[in-house]
């Protein structure tokens, strides 16, 4: 589990496909256990081996296609953050690091001091989110501020923009998506529970218990 509160940008030592997976190696420049979980770029990823504060991961194939560490190359930059503990203060959202989908940057705009980010994403993602409502973007807990017909967008603070990969990004860039896990457990339950194409109201809340 982690909190989508990224503890330090780092760069990937090698990068390189094996069959259908990938052997990748990232400088994490501090100490990690193997078997440690390791969000990068929001997947969680399982520290194989390692040699010095180097450490290596073995991607799936599935891992690879179904979301953007299969794009990432020798001197690439990554956002990471190690599995919270038990004693952690949370800081962030509950993200496990299981990406939903891959989204577009469609816009880049800065307003002041700050950023306001439009992502593309599928409706899949859509169909999870609120407005104010929590998501993890390459593994950094946003909250979201508005959504549109096929976007979504994020206010970015200076904070999050210096100390991740988002000063990096371009429009056009892949981003891993993650919706709050949260949200997508209510609307499973609420679809079990209420009648085919029954929307939900008061009233049904009311018949319900609530």
């Amino acid at each position: 589990m982690f909190t989508g509160i990224i503890e330090s940008v780092c760069r990937a030592v090698s990068a390189v496909r094996q069959g259908g997976g990938m052997r990748l190696e990232i400088d994490l420049g501090r100490d990690v256990k193997l078997g440690d979980s390791i969000a990068v770029n929001g997947v969680c990823l399982t520290v194989s081996s390692l040699r010095g504060n180097t450490a290596q991961f073995d991607v799936s194939g599935e891992t690879v296609t179904k979301t953007t560490i299969g794009n990432l190359k020798t001197s690439s930059l990554v956002n990471i953050e190690r599995a919270m503990s038990a004693n952690d203060r949370f800081g962030g959202h509950f993200v496990q690091g299981h990406i939903d989908a891959v989204g577009k940057i469609k816009k880049i705009e800065r307003k002041g001091d700050f950023w306001q980010f439009v992502f593309e994403a599928p409706k899949e993602v859509l169909d999870h989110i609120i407005p104010k409502g929590s998501i993890a973007i390459d593994g950094v807990s946003l909250t979201i501020t508005d959504i549109e017909k096929s976007n979504f967008g994020t206010a970015i603070i200076p904070a999050t923009f210096e100390n991740t990969i988002f000063k990096n990004y371009r429009v056009g860039d892949s981003v891993n998506i993650e919706t709050d896990i949260i949200c997508r457990i209510v609307k499973k339950q609420l679809g079990e529970i209420l009648p085919s194409g029954q929307g939900l109201s008061v009233e049904k809340l009311k018949e319900m218990g609530f």
